[in-house]
Parts: structure tokens; C-alpha cells; sequence
């Protein structure tokens, strides 16, 4: 009967100290005023269930659209602990669900160790021990690895509270100094306090009444040193424990005053713990009925078993129907006296907890003796059944624990495995992409060096075509000038000394030779004049000849129209001074027109083509234009024919551009800077 108590206790001090149950820190610092107005009044207790959840929802909704960030997480666990403080199991378990699921994808190693704690709460809420213990020890890791002494202290009393409630004392006692190991030489008042109060539990449970009141008082003075807010209801709990210790010594004079203290904040615990103050109005009670006090009685069990009845707190409402069916007894009123104990049976087997049907059978035994021999052979079976149960759950917590730690041991082993094949699949990796780009290197300098022998080639011929040129040139120029010079040194001369001998023929006045003379000397003028006109036209072709390389060009031009019906037009700008220009930018560009015309002949079909030397500022320009049928530039592949263009126009450290339509002809156009040779 006594642990029915203590269990209601702990889940009630379980709130000291853990930041999520606090209504004071949770109103922390919010960006959206609406969000922070709806987390203040969902945890105002003053108001109505439904409007709380009302405003929770709210806002869930505006948390639920932030990104997951440690903002979002930090809400979505404020959001929780209004569900906490609202007992609503099912949501708090939902949210911490959904921060577990945002903190895994972010690598948020603290929100996941806070929510494996919050999960921790929910199944120990619901009496799944074995869930609530893997999330609390799975919580613990995690923080002691974050070296987060403190929670890693707060959730190792989750696990001893755990404990307690599953009846493994010694085990819970050894949690709690392992909560106080974790946190020694900083200061945690609340994690003391608690750990001070479960000692005290602990202790009164075994027995050890002295030690009970002991850590009691040490939890007492405390809190004088460091009060805990006020809907933690911190002093009454534990005036409410101390009497308990003197009412199980049977010192219920001693106990009563601490009842009665705790009590006189009455109005603070019906608002924060109602719990509490039912627990403390039975306890009274109970201690007066034991004295044979009658102040108060039996209406102290009637007005706590309303208030638990309200709270649907099973145990203590099966505890206040023992204590009237005891009351009743002892006043002779057997028939209520048998009415409330077999409503505690009733309450105990609606709530499927066999540890509840305890104390309905020992008081069943006593009123109905015919009956007791059942009774009590039913309730030892079920008591032996409970301590069975009792000890295997404390074995499996040991279990639990052990596992946990090999799995642990081997994901650390997996951990270091993966970490060992990464090593060697990164060196091999590094290994390929060193010798990959050896290899690539030695590619590119292969091409490099063909590229060069390519355009030493290219000059050497250009060369020999220029010379070539050059020669026929200088034959031609000789030539000419040998011609000019015997036209106007020889023929023009003696055809001069004819004329003049002729003219000398005027002094004779015969008719007839007058006629001649006059014939001859016309006809030798006209010759003169040929001559003459000859002899300057020559000398004009010299000065006027295009130099080699606008030579070479309008060859290939010339046996492009001999050979193709396209029509094509030329045109070479004449003040482009092409013997300033380099090698190597005259045999690209001629390159570039050879390569652009037998593109045109074999693909395009045009009909015109033209092609144009222009002089910029700095710059020299070729147009090369056709009417064909054209292509998509952006579809087609690049040939080898245009992708040797533009390699030559880059090694000029110009620019080459395409434009071309299907059925609107295609036109290349060409910029290189005016570089002397």
C-alpha cells in the first residue's frame, strides 16, 4: 500500500529541476510575438484544458513551417512540454517522435539525447518499463559522450525513479549515487534535492527509517538554500514524505504537523499539484483515523477521493476506498465498510495493474472472514507473482543495459571497420587520380608537341610558298624592268632618231615627200605614244603588285571559281599592311578561308559565297558568308574542320564565331589582334 504512494510521489517530483516541465523557463526567447503569446497562455494553468490545447495547436502549426534548425527543435520541445504539463501522453510522445526524427537528420546529437529522454517519459507514464529504461540509458549515452554532466545526472534519476517504481530498489539507490557522481563539484541544487528526496523513498521503503528522515531533512534544508519555483509544490512533497515516514513508524502524533504544514499553501497546490493535495489530505486523515482522532473524518477521504476521482488517479482513488472501508469498519458500519472495499476491487480490476489488487483483498479478508482463506490465497499468489515479476524486470534492466553497451561496443567496432575500408578505398582513390592525371598530362604534352611540330609545319610551308612566290616575283620584276628599259632605251630611241631624220626630209618642197613624211611622222608619234604607255604601265603594275600573301589567297580564290559554279566575292582591304603581320597569324588565316570554302563545297550548296579582310583599330577581321542550306549550331557536333579553326584563331588569341540557320546560310566571323611580326 505504502509504494502505491511513492509512486504517485515520484512522478509528481520527477518535474523538479527538468527544464520542460518548468512553466517559467519555457517562456524563453521567441522571434514571433504570436508564437511566444500562444507557448505563455497554453502553460497558464488558470485556464481551461481545451483552451490550452487550443493555443498549443496554434502553436504547432506556426513551428511545424520553420526550418530544421536548432530554433525549430528547441520550439517543437517547448511545445512539448505543454503537452506535459496538460498530462496529454499521446502528443508529447508525437513530438518527441518528430524532433528525434529532424535531430537524426541534422546531426544534432543533444536534441536527440533530450528526446530519447522525453520518450522515456511517455513509456514510463504507460507503464512500459522496458521501453522507458532503452530510451533513458540510450538519453544517458548520449549526453555523457557530449560530456553534458548535467542532464547526463538528470536523466540517471529518470532511470533510478524508473527503478523505484519497478520495486528494484537497490538498483534505483545505485542510480542515484551514480546521478551524484556525475554531477560532483558543480552546482545542481535541483538534481540534490531530488536525488536527497528518491534516497529518502528508497530508505523508507527498505525500512531504514533513519535514514529516510535523514535525506529527507538533508532535501528539506535544501530547498532553503535554493527554493524551486512554485508549481514545483517542492516543500509540501517533501512534508508530505517525512510524514509518511513517521505514519509507517507509527508515529502519527510526529506525522500529522508535517500534513498539516504542507497543507497550508492549500490554494498554491490545488492550482499547480491537485495530486499532492489530495495525497496530503488522505495522509491526514489516515493518521487521525489511526489516533482515533475524529476532526475531520471521514470527510478528509471524501474530499480527496472526489479530487483523485476528478484526476482519474486510480491507485490513490483504490487507496481513499481502503481508508473509508477501514473507517467504517472501525465504526461498526460493516455493510459500508464491505460496499467501499469491494468498489477498490472493482477500480483494481478495471485498471488491469495486479499490484492494485493487493490491498483490496487484505481488507476483503478482514471484513468478510468466511471469505478470507480465498483472499488471502489469492493475494498471495499475486503478491508472489509481483516480486517474480519484480525481479525479472530488475534483471532485465541489467539486461537492457548490458546489451545496450555490446551493441554499442560493436557499432563502435563497425564504426572503426567502415572508418579502415574508407582509408583504403580514399588511397586507392587517390592512387588512380594521381596516375590519371599522369597519364593525362602526358597526353596533353604529347599533343602540345604535335601542336608545335604542326605549327612549325605550317610556317615552313607558308615559307616556301612565299619564297616560291618571292622568286616568280623577282623573275617577273626583272623581267619587266628589262623590258621597260630596252622599250625606252632601244625602240623608243631609234624610233625617236627616225623622227627626227624625217622631220629633217621638211626641206625638200616635193609634194609627194611631204605626203610620206607627213604619214611616217604620225604614225611614228602613235608609236611613240604605245610605247611610252607600255613602258609606264609596267612600271605601275610593280608599284601597284599586292604583296604574297593577298597573292596566295587570291590564287585559292581564283581556283575556287574555276572549279565551282558558286559565285564568289572578295574583298581585301588594301590598307592592311600584311608585311607587319607574323607567320603564323597569315598561314592561320589562310588556313581558316581554305578550310571554310571546302566546308561550303561539300555541305552547304550555295549559290554565293563571300569572303572579306577587314582592318579595325587594332584588330583585323574576316567575314565569311555562304546563302547554303545552313545548320543548328547548337545541335550539330563540332568537326574536326571547324574544331581546327577555332584552334588556330585561339593560338592567335582571337575570337571565332559561328552563326547559321537551317535554310538561311551560314556565316564565320573572325577577330585577331594586329600583331607585328
Amino acid at each position: 500500500m505504502k509504494k502505491n504512494y511513492y509512486i504517485i510521489i515520484i512522478s509528481l517530483l520527477t518535474v523538479l529541476g527538468c527544464t520542460k516541465k518548468s512553466a517559467v523557463n519555457s517562456l524563453s526567447n521567441s522571434p514571433e510575438d504570436s508564437l511566444s503569446s500562444y507557448l505563455t497562455k497554453a502553460n497558464d494553468f488558470g485556464a481551461t484544458t481545451k483552451k490550452r490545447q487550443e493555443y498549443i495547436q496554434k502553436a504547432f502549426n506556426i513551428v511545424i513551417e520553420q526550418d530544421n534548425d536548432s530554433l525549430q527543435r528547441t520550439n517543437l520541445f517547448r511545445i512539448a512540454n505543454r503537452y506535459y504539463n496538460l498530462n496529454d501522453w499521446n502528443k508529447y510522445r508525437e513530438i518527441a517522435n518528430i524532433v528525434l526524427q529532424k535531430a537524426k537528420i541534422s546531426r544534432d546529437s543533444l536534441s536527440m539525447a533530450k528526446a530519447y529522454s522525453y520518450l522515456g517519459d511517455y513509456y514510463g507514464s504507460q507503464g512500459v518499463s522496458d521501453s522507458a529504461f532503452v530510451n533513458y540509458f540510450k538519453s544517458e549515452k548520449q549526453y555523457l559522450n557530449l560530456k553534458e554532466n548535467y542532464n547526463a545526472s538528470r536523466t540517471r534519476l529518470n532511470i533510478a525513479l524508473l527503478q523505484f517504481n519497478e520495486s528494484d530498489l537497490l538498483g534505483s539507490e545505485i542510480s542515484v549515487f551514480k546521478a551524484l557522481k556525475a554531477i560532483k563539484g558543480e552546482t545542481a541544487n535541483d538534481i540534490v534535492y531530488e536525488s536527497n528526496n528518491l534516497l529518502g523513498l528508497i530508505y523508507n521503503e527498505l525500512g531504514e527509517f533513519a535514514k529516510a528522515i535523514e535525506y529527507h531533512n538533508k532535501a528539506l534544508q535544501g530547498l532553503d538554500k535554493a527554493p524551486t519555483p512554485i508549481e514545483f509544490q517542492s516543500r509540501a512533497t517533501s512534508l508530505n514524505n517525512l510524514g509518511l515516514v513517521y505514519q509507517n513508524l507509527n508515529k502519527d502524533k510526529q506525522a500529522i504537523p508535517y500534513f498539516e504544514e504542507g497543507l497550508k499553501q492549500k490554494q498554491d497546490i490545488l492550482l499547480y499539484k491537485p495530486p499532492l493535495y489530495a495525497m496530503l489530505l488522505d495522509n491526514l486523515g489516515y493518521s487521525r483515523f489511526k489516533l482515533k482522532e475524529k476532526k475531520g473524518l471521514p470527510g478528509l477521504f471524501y474530499e480527496s477521493l472526489r479530487l483523485r476521482d476528478s484526476l482519474k488517479l486510480t491507485t490513490g482513488i483504490i487507496v481513499n476506498q481502503i481508508r473509508l472501508s477501514e473507517y467504517f469498519a472501525a465504526q461498526g458500519d460493516k455493510v459500508k465498510a464491505s460496499k467501499y472495499s469491494n468498489e477498490a476491487m472493482i477500480t483494481a480490476k478495471n485498471s488491469k495493474n495486479k499490484r492494485n489488487y493487493l490491498l483490496p483483498l487484505k481488507q476483503l479478508a478482514i471484513i468478510e472472514p468466511t471469505k478470507a482463506t480465498e483472499y488471502n490465497k489469492e493475494y498471495i499468489h499475486i503478491n508472489d507473482s509481483l516480486q517474480k515479476a519484480d525481479r525479472k524486470i530488475a534483471d532485465k534492466f541489467s539486461r537492457i543495459e548490458y546489451e545496450t553497451d555490446e551493441i554499442k561496443q560493436e557499432n563502435t567496432d563497425l564504426t572503426v571497420q567502415n572508418r579502415n575500408l574508407v582509408y583504403i578505398f580514399g588511397g586507392i582513390l587517390i592512387l588512380g587520380l594521381f596516375l590519371y592525371i599522369i597519364k593525362a598530362q602526358k597526353a596533353k604534352n604529347r599533343e602540345l608537341l604535335y601542336k608545335q611540330e604542326q605549327q612549325k609545319a605550317n610556317e615552313e610551308i607558308y615559307n616556301l610558298m612565299i619564297s616560291q612566290q618571292n622568286d616568280v616575283e623577282t623573275i617577273r620584276v626583272i623581267e619587266k624592268k628589262r623590258v621597260a628599259q630596252e622599250l625606252h632605251d632601244g625602240v623608243l630611241g631609234r624610233m625617236f632618231g627616225v623622227r627626227m631624220n624625217l622631220d629633217s626630209l621638211n626641206k625638200f618642197n616635193d609634194e609627194l615627200a611631204s605626203e610620206q613624211r607627213d604619214s611616217y611622222l604620225t604614225e611614228l608619234k602613235n608609236i611613240e605614244q604605245d610605247i611610252r604607255e607600255i613602258s609606264h604601265d609596267l612600271s605601275r603594275e610593280k608599284s601597284d603588285l599586292i604583296n604574297n600573301f593577298v597573292a596566295i589567297v587570291e590564287k585559292l580564290l581564283e581556283e575556287q571559281k574555276k572549279t565551282f559554279k558558286a559565285k564568289l566575292v572578295s574583298s581585301i582591304d588594301s590598307t592592311i599592311k600584311w608585311d607587319l603581320m607574323s607567320n603564323a597569324i597569315k598561314i592561320n588565316l589562310y588556313r581558316v578561308v581554305q578550310e571554310s570554302i571546302q566546308n561550303i563545297n561539300k555541305y552547304a550548296n550555295a549559290r554565293n559565297i563571300k569572303v572579306e579582310f577587314k582592318k579595325g583599330n587594332n584588330e583585323l577581321f574576316l567575314h565569311i558568308s555562304d546563302d547554303g542550306v545552313g545548320f543548328n549550331v547548337k545541335k550539330k557536333k563540332k568537326g574536326i574542320g571547324l574544331q581546327n579553326m577555332l584552334s588556330r584563331i585561339n593560338e592567335c588569341e582571337g575570337t571565332f564565331e559561328i552563326q547559321s540557320k537551317k535554310g538561311e546560310g551560314t556565316k564565320i566571323m573572325v577577330a585577331v589582334p594586329i600583331k607585328k611580326s
